[in-house]
């Protein structure tokens, strides 16, 4: 478990430091890098409902504040560790510097399963870790946000909570929050527009004609059904999709609004759809298309199945869906990779319009989100284009070398004592 342990934060550190040498960052600001700024790890006893208490692990790491207040998701998991979190939060701290925001990186995290709780349980949970870690998070501070395992409701508890033990009304304590409370318009579907709007940016750059481009989505929930429905609005066309019950192919192209509603009265499962025809899950990956979209979990484009990966182009709605071993076989190939530190950034993008709406105490529409939203994204992808070809490297190393610019200049003007 250790070594496993060690593996994630790891990983992050090796692709800062491949960056870091074809950038040229200086040993001083790579080592500051390294080191997450603050870990809080909390024992949190919760009386369950049979009378019983258990005590739950808690974690909040923070790892960079040089560009602004720390920003970043909360999960609960079974498998969450102080590793799991501190990799996250590092890479949360690259995602804010690429999409251009002010902030650094932040991720918690409480070791449970969320499943096997009653509403009452997960709420005094989320109470109590509030509670543990109130001078951690601030509207200026530390900015948690749903993930894994948490939502809108548990963003409610944390941000009541919060308000309870301070006296004052912080709406922007947290981010994904209902609307009602002073969530944002246009939050929900924020990542995968950003998929979406990825994709438009790198097919303009590579002399593709997006109008009758063909596509494959893997993954269909929030990201994937929102990023092909996006997609097809812009005259892609999209002939496969998947979820972790089935995958489904059609020539002419998958009507995706039937999906979507398919799939929201059939237990949010994609098996059982007439809308093409079936295939397996792992063909989806393999067909012949001009995009490729993994919008599902992490490690699916392996060094075994890279070699017959068709798509000229691969964009990134989930996070680390391209194992280390294949970037290679894909950059050997000649493939785009749009990467998720780039691709899915519409999402921390709209929650940090949410963060300057609670500030203002104003709000905006949908369309204005997503006009801003939209104009965030393309110039990130712009910016991202312009160092992979700078730099000569792929556009992964080229969005950690874009983070690494902006950090590294905030390190050197704040200083170091």
């Amino acid at each position: 478990m250790d070594k496993e342990q060690h593996s994630m934060f790891d990983a992050v550190l090796a692709r800062l430091d491949k960056a870091a040498a074809i950038y040229g960052l200086s040993n001083d600001v790579a080592e500051v890098l390294r080191h997450p700024k603050r870990e809080v790890a909390v024992s949190l006893p919760i009386k369950m409902d049979d009378g019983s208490i258990k005590v739950f692990e808690g974690y909040r790491t923070v790892h960079s504040t040089h560009l602004g207040p720390s920003k970043g998701g909360i999960r609960y998991a079974m498998d969450v560790n102080t590793d799991e979190v501190r990799a996250l939060s590092a890479w949360m701290t690259f995602k804010c510097a690429i999409a251009n925001l002010p902030y650094g990186g932040g991720k918690g995290g409480i070791k449970c399963d969320p499943r096997t709780m009653s509403v009452g349980e997960l709420e005094r949970l989320t109470r109590a870790y509030t509670r543990a870690l109130v001078d951690v998070f601030g509207v200026n501070k530390d900015i948690p946000a749903p993930d894994m395992g948490t939502g809108k409701r548990e963003m409610a508890w944390l941000l009541d909570e919060f308000n309870r033990i301070t006296g004052e009304d912080s709406p922007g304590v947290t981010t994904g929050k209902p609307l009602t409370l002073g969530g944002s318009k246009g939050r929900e579907a924020a990542t995968g527009r950003g998929v979406m709007v990825a994709s438009l940016a790198a097919m303009k750059k590579m002399g593709i004609n997006h109008k009758g481009a063909t596509a494959a989505v893997q993954g269909f929930g929030n990201v994937g059904s929102h990023a092909a429905r996006l997609l097809v609005s812009k005259n892609i066309k999209v002939v496969a999709i998947s979820d972790h019950t089935a995958a489904y192919y059609n020539e002419k192209g998958i009507d995706v609004d039937k999906a979507i509603k398919f799939v929201a009265a059939n237990g949010n499962m994609l098996k059982g759809f007439d809308g093409g025809e079936l295939i397996s899950g792992n063909d989806i990956l393999t067909l012949n298309v001009d995009l490729l979209a993994p919008c599902a979990i992490q490690g699916v484009i392996t060094a075994a199945n890279a070699n017959d990966i068709k798509a000229k182009l691969i964009v990134e709605g989930a996070n680390g869906p391209t194992e280390a071993e294949a970037d290679e076989i894909l950059n050997s190939k000649g493939i785009i990779v749009v990467p998720d530190v780039l691709a899915n950034g519409g999402g921390v993008t709209v929650s940090y319009f949410e963060w300057v709406q609670n500030k203002y105490g104003h709000y905006w529409s949908e369309e204005e989100v997503n006009t801003k939203h939209d104009a965030s994204m393309t110039q990130a992808f712009e910016n991202v284009w312009f160092n992979s070809q700078q730099y000569k490297t792929s556009m992964r190393i080229g969005a950690y070398i874009t983070a690494l610019k902006r950090i590294d200049k905030a390190v050197k003007y704040k200083g170091n004592y």
